[in-house]
C-alpha cells in the first residue's frame, strides 16, 4: 500500500484528559462543551459553518498505539471485527465524532457532546447533512441486538487501552 500523509488542521480541547471513563460515543458526552482551536491558515475555510446545527469531525487517535482486527467491542461481550465495531483500536486510527456546533469566534470552534480526547489532532471538518447523512430503515447490525440490554456503559473501559 502507498503512504498517505495528513496533516492536522487544528487540536481538540476537551476535559477529557485521560481515556479513564471517557465518553466513547458523542451520546455519552450530552451536553458536554469543548473546542477546537483551528489553526488560524484555515480559519476562512469555516464561511457559512455556524448556520449548521452539528459537525463531524474526523479527527487522529493520537494515544493509539497499535490495532487488533478482532475486538471486543462497546455494548458487547462477544467478538466482532473491527471494522464492524467503533473500537478506537484500528489499522489506521482515525476517529469520526458528530458534534453540536455552538458557535465560531475567530479561530476557535465551540462545541457540545465531544467523546474526544483532550488535545487530538483534528483531521478534517464536515458538516452535518439532515438530507443526506440520516438514513431510512437503516440497520445497525449486531448493535441492533444488543441495544435493549440492560448493560449501556457509555465510558471507555480497559478494551480501548492501547
Amino acid at each position: 500500500m502507498s503512504e498517505i500523509k495528513l496533516e492536522s488542521i487544528g487540536i481538540i480541547r476537551t476535559s477529557y484528559q485521560t481515556i479513564e471513563n471517557m465518553p466513547i460515543q458523542p451520546m455519552g458526552a450530552i451536553g458536554k462543551k469543548a473546542y477546537i482551536e483551528l489553526d488560524a491558515s484555515y480559519v476562512d475555510g469555516l464561511k457559512d459553518l455556524e448556520e449548521f446545527s452539528h459537525i463531524s469531525l474526523i479527527y487522529h487517535l493520537h494515544k493509539v498505539r497499535d490495532y487488533q482486527l478482532r475486538v471486543v467491542p462497546f455494548m458487547d461481550n462477544e467478538e466482532h471485527g473491527v471494522f464492524a465495531t467503533r473500537s478506537p483500536r484500528r489499522p489506521n486510527a482515525i476517529g469520526l465524532s458528530t458534534v453540536k456546533l455552538i458557535g465560531i469566534e475567530g479561530n476557535l470552534i465551540y462545541i457540545e457532546d465531544a467523546d474526544i480526547l483532550d488535545g487530538t489532532p483534528l483531521l478534517d471538518i464536515k458538516p452535518f447533512f439532515t438530507q443526506f447523512d440520516n438514513r431510512e430503515n437503516a440497520k445497525s447490525g449486531w448493535l441492533d441486538r444488543k441495544w435493549d440490554e440492560k448493560y449501556r456503559t457509555l465510558t471507555s473501559d480497559e478494551r480501548f487501552k492501547a
